[in-house]
């Protein structure tokens, strides 16, 4: 799948927490809907088939509990996707990566191995901190191979890891530094290596115990010096990553560091994978560069003035077939049971509104956990994509009220995690976190009915057949 991905270290952002986001895509032509689950741990399998691979694993039998938004339907398997288990470890999985025919080659992919369906499944109910999250990936990656090339991250209250897969078998880490964001748009992102302390201590850099080797021989090394460039060595250059892409990282490093990558340019090959940002990053700047369209540039696809020539040239970050956005938020200063914040939304972010879930819960709201393959509007999934796809036609008319919604959501989410962290001060008492999960449901099925109705009315105004004599 498509999907793009922002990691933002503790330092960088508003409030001293790691944060971790993504979108999931669907492929082109298809869209599949998505729900945000509970997984406990009694129904988890002890034996684990892929439907898609049909790779057979043994599980250990002591799994957690764990938040996840698996597919609706589970036809194509599970695709847990993204989540936070009961110790307040969290990951989402996965970023698809390119790659190139010298590590192919070289390491084939391999056709019953794991894949997205798969990694959250079984990684994240067995691991008690982003560094064990890596150190079980990279076991099941190098035991059981891979199908395709994907990037993976793990947080805990202290660290972030940014995993990547390398051909069938091999792999690499990086843990995020505290004061950087990462960009990562499709691409293999890690642009520097230290093997020294992958095989020493393992303070920044992690991998396969014979990477080394690897790149060694099969001539991969491709630098000029003694600084070894991964993405150079296991990634991709092509025409398609120009338009496909590098602009999505360039445009988020743009907005991030308006004046350090003011020269940065849409199509190029060596745009860095972290930076410093130069203030502090928010949730609803993460919300805004994973919903973002190219908004004051010349490829917006909703440009009404100037040069219009460029429209559409690159892929949106917000597109029509975003499935969800999940922002893991882990908050250093609050109680271990109210850490875990995941901030949500369905369908093209363009037109949805990031909603908190305390993550320390046994049950989801029903308006965000159930979901079926048949269109209904008690599901938030089904009623965010009727939305978009009204107010996508009458963009300008109806992009007044998508933003009021969207200013208003999370204005009332604050309002909600402010008073029931002070309950659960007060009260210890766990079943307070569903409560306001409840009372939030509430807020957003009221607003987002609201919504569905307004787009609605302002699209059946502007229907092709329309007339303005009155007919009574």
């Amino acid at each position: 799948m498509s999907c793009t991905t922002l990691l933002v270290g503790k330092t960088a952002s508003y409030d001293g927490s790691t944060l971790i986001a993504r979108n999931e895509d669907s492929c082109p032509g298809q869209f599949d809907a998505k729900k945000c689950v509970v997984i406990h741990p009694d129904p988890q399998a002890r034996h684990y088939k892929s439907i898609i691979s049909k790779v057979e694993i043994e599980l250990p039998d002591n799994p957690m509990r764990y938040t996840a938004m698996p597919d609706a339907t589970g036809k194509k398997g599970v695709w847990a996707a993204s989540g936070v288990n009961e110790e307040n470890i969290a990951m989402t999985a996965t970023e698809t990566l390119t790659s190139n025919p010298r590590v192919l080659g070289a390491d084939p992919l391999v056709n019953n191995g794991i894949g997205e369906e798969d990694i959250v499944t079984l990684t994240l109910p067995y691991i008690h901190s982003a560094r064990e999250g890596v150190q079980r990936l990279g076991m099941l990656h190098e035991t059981y191979g891979t199908y395709e090339m994907n990037g993976i991250a793990f947080s805990d209250v202290n660290e972030i890891w940014w995993f990547e897969t390398i051909g069938g078998h091999h792999w690499m880490a990086r843990r995020v530094p505290d004061d950087c964001y990462v960009v990562m748009p499709n691409q293999l992102g890690i642009d520097c290596f230290d093997f020294e302390d992958a095989f020493g201590k393992q303070e920044n850099y992690m991998c396969c115990s014979d990477l080394k080797e690897f790149v060694e021989n099969n001539h991969l090394n491709l630098s000029m010096n003694d600084n070894f460039n991964p993405r150079d060595a296991f990634g991709s250059h092509s025409d398609s990553d120009h338009i496909y892409n590098t602009p999505r990282a360039w445009y988020m490093l743009q907005y991030f560091n308006p004046i350090q990558a003011k020269d940065f340019q849409a199509e190029s090959d060596v745009l860095p994978w972290c930076m410093v940002p130069e203030k502090k990053i928010t949730i609803e700047d993460v919300k805004y560069i994973l919903s973002s369209h190219y908004q004051g540039s010349p490829y917006d696809p909703y440009l009404t003035h100037g040069n219009a020539d460029n429209k559409n040239c690159y892929r949106s970050i917000g597109i029509n077939r975003n499935n969800f956005l999940s922002c893991i938020q882990l908050r250093p200063y609050v109680a271990k049971e109210i850490q875990a914040i995941e901030w949500i939304c369905f369908a093209s972010n363009v037109f949805n509104a990031f909603i908190p879930l305390y993550a320390n819960v046994n049950e989801i709201p029903e308006f965000y956990a159930t979901c079926t393959e048949n269109i209904s509007t008690d599901s938030l999934y089904w009623t965010s994509r009727l939305i978009a796809a009204l107010a996508d036609a009458n963009y300008s008319e109806c992009i007044p009220f998508i933003e009021r919604y969207q200013e208003a959501i999370p204005s009332h989410g604050y309002v909600i995690l402010s008073k029931y962290d002070k309950a659960y001060n007060e009260t210890k008492n766990l079943n307070q976190l569903e409560i306001a999960n409840k009372e939030m449901e509430t807020i957003v099925k009221e607003q987002t009915q609201a919504l569905l109705q307004q787009v609605l009315l302002i699209r059946s105004n502007n229907m092709a057949n329309r007339f303005s004599r009155a007919d009574g």
